[in-house]
């Protein structure tokens, strides 16, 4: 049988380590992620040992090590996350402008709605007692737009009269300048803040983009556990 071909992509620190963004690997039927991994990690031990796991993605969905590749699939090894209709409500996109607040509140905001709950996630002059210049940003766009969008069907479930949207910036983002708000309009206060404190928690799960802290004496990418 003829090899599988698979499209790879690679982010944050993974595409720093490797010297590529994409690239495209033939590879034998029966192949699977893991298997895959393994080959990258010999060709670049600084993925292996002391490195933490990277959860891999297959067509944009996160998936198991043990996932047997399919010819055409697209495949990704993602570092620890560091995060309707009429009214349009399921605002969520990625920017590489400064993010206008008030875009998401008229979003969102509706004359039912008595609160507005907005979050903006700040770039601070200092981390881990070293002192920040800028905060740089990397995604996996389409993927990061679809778990956006899940985020918003999950508010939507849980909160039915309520609306969110979320913005992400990506690239450099100065001190002082958001690299994420979030707006949710609701009828009542309690469940704006409730439902915007579950997005930003949400988006730092399970959305694939990753931030690199740049220091006056070096840099580092932030992933979490």
């Amino acid at each position: 049988m003829a090899d599988l071909r698979i499209e790879l992509r690679y982010f944050a620190r993974v595409r720093e380590l490797l010297g590529r963004r994409a690239e495209t690997r033939h590879v034998p039927p029966g192949t699977t992620v893991g298997q895959l991994w393994e080959t990258l990690v010999g060709e670049c031990p600084a993925l292996g040992p002391g490195v933490p796991v990277f959860r891999p993605s297959v067509n944009q969905e996160y998936a198991d090590t043990s996932a047997v590749l399919t010819d055409g699939d697209e495949v990704a090894f993602i570092p620890p996350v560091s995060g309707g209709s009429g009214i349009p409500s399921r605002l969520c996109r990625l920017t590489h402008d400064p993010i206008d607040a008030n875009d998401l509140v008229a979003a969102v905001w509706t004359p039912a709605d008595g609160a507005v709950c907005t979050f903006h996630g700040i770039v601070r002059e200092n981390s881990r007692n070293r002192t920040v210049r800028f905060l740089e940003y990397d995604a996996y766009p389409a993927m990061a737009e679809k778990k956006m969008a899940e985020i918003l069907d999950e508010v939507a479930a849980r909160w039915p009269q309520q609306r969110a949207a979320i913005v992400h910036r990506l690239g450099v983002v100065p001190l002082g300048e958001a690299s994420v708000v979030i707006a949710v309009a609701s009828p009542h206060r309690g469940e704006s803040f409730e439902a915007c404190r579950y997005v930003i928690d949400r988006v730092k799960e399970v959305v694939p983009i990753w931030k690199k802290e740049v220091f006056t004496d070096g840099e580092e990418w932030i992933e979490g556990s």
